[in-house]
């Protein structure tokens, strides 16, 4: 069960819909990633052989993990918080994949 400052909300990657939660003070970043991960995802879509939604979604993430270690460390990033909320965000994203696997 959701916690009360949590909601569920759902978002469009590459057409399909999915069902996330999170807390009321993240949905505009969760949004901003959505945006920015669908992008990736119609590049992959659209310039690539790879098919398969859970393929692409892979390489999408594989390539922002790469832009993301290819930024310079200047300003005080903490890459090991930066690790801990991909794998926070990994997880959501594979629990929301696998409940919808089961619907088809």
């Amino acid at each position: 069960m959701a916690n009360a400052d949590e909601n569920s909300i759902e978002v469009n990657l590459l057409g399909r819909n999915y069902r996330v939660t999170c807390s009321d003070g993240e949905r505009e970043a969760l949004m901003q990633a959505v945006a920015y991960l669908d992008g990736k995802m119609g590049e992959i879509k659209k310039n690539s052989k790879v098919s398969g939604t859970e393929r692409i979604a892979v390489m999408a993430a594989l390539n922002i993990a790469h832009e993301l270690l290819s930024v310079k460390v200047g300003g005080g990033l903490d890459i090991g918080q930066v690790k801990r909320r991909i794998s926070d965000i990994e997880a959501k994203l594979d629990a929301a994949l696998a409940q919808q696997e089961k619907l088809f």
